[in-house]
């Protein structure tokens, strides 16, 4: 049995776990590894790429930085989380405010010292994107199609760090991105028309509260529609193997997510739909896996 002690432990353990969202940051160090195995130094050694250190320091402090931002994010967010996750609120809040503080800045000194070790210009990047975050939670998240574009944008600047260290331009890869956009922005707009009563109580300008869910819904669909572009050139520009499975899968889920969006009218309908672009973003993840499934075996000898 737990003392009461380490009960208490256990219950801060996993209070700071859900505001730094921990499955979150596994899942985008998941996809920087296979990004770089598959796709961006698919030329080099298994070994190589993974016994990199100055790639295991972007990762870590790519990690590092993002769970530094959904801190200073949870921490202004935190009236809003009360009435539009009750729930989750009251586990992070288990973690004072104060404590939340020194761990954000403890995690973006050492996103900075991971960063040094590689060279200055990565600390420049890790500086400007530990700034952007700030500014983004700050200010520019209560702003409409702003707060979601910089959303969208920060959430894909750790492979830009990586993208950067490989120096890697093919055009598949601007395609893969393009497509990672538009998904990322349909599931913060898809947030908003979920959070709508917290956003309208603490006066955030989004875009459902600025122009109306109609227009939200219309915006979501037109962003479904764009993402269709991608997905053509990816499948018949680009070799892939059989992750065109995942993107047959895509065009499956884009159809019955508009649908369903149309008919849309409660909070928990919006939820539905957020988890199901956040399912698809991971399941994109592990389907790098099958743009050659012999690879890993291969590179490993």
């Amino acid at each position: 049995m737990l003392s009461r002690r380490q009960k208490h432990i256990l219950l801060k353990f996993f209070s700071l776990f859900s505001v730094v969202r921990g499955y979150n940051i596994l899942i985008v160090i998941l996809a920087q590894y296979l990004t770089s195995i598959y796709i961006l130094a698919h030329d080099k050694p298994l070994r190589e790429v993974v016994l990199d250190v100055n790639l295991l320091m972007i990762v870590l402090a790519s990690a590092a930085t993002i769970a530094g931002g959904y801190i200073i994010n949870n921490f202004y967010d935190s009236e809003k989380d009360l009435i539009n996750r009750p729930e989750k609120s009251m586990l992070d809040r288990l973690v004072s405010q104060n404590t939340k503080l020194v761990f954000y800045f403890v995690l973006n000194f050492l996103a900075v010292i991971m960063a040094s070790y590689v060279s200055f210009k990565a600390v420049l990047f890790f500086s400007v994107y530990i700034f952007g975050i700030w500014f983004y939670s700050h200010k520019l998240k209560k702003l409409p199609i702003i707060g979601n574009l910089t959303s969208a944008i920060l959430t894909i600047t750790p492979f830009f760090a990586i993208f950067i260290y490989y120096q890697n331009f093919e055009s598949v890869i601007f395609v893969h991105a393009l497509f990672l956009f538009l998904v990322l922005s349909m599931r913060e707009l898809t947030k908003d028309l979920e959070n709508i009563k917290g956003d309208l109580a603490l006066n955030y300008q989004t875009i459902p509260i600025v122009y109306g869910e109609k227009s939200a819904k219309v915006m979501l669909t037109i962003m479904v529609v764009l993402s269709l572009i991608p997905i053509y050139l990816l499948l018949n520009t680009y070799e892939l193997g059989k992750m065109n499975y995942f993107f047959y899968l895509c065009i499956l889920l884009f159809v019955g997510f508009v649908s369903f969006l149309w008919k849309a009218s409660k909070k928990i309908h919006y939820l539905i739909l957020h988890n199901l672009l956040k399912v698809l973003i991971v399941a994109g993840v592990f389907s790098i896996l099958l743009i050659d499934v012999n690879l890993l075996l291969n590179r490993i000898i």
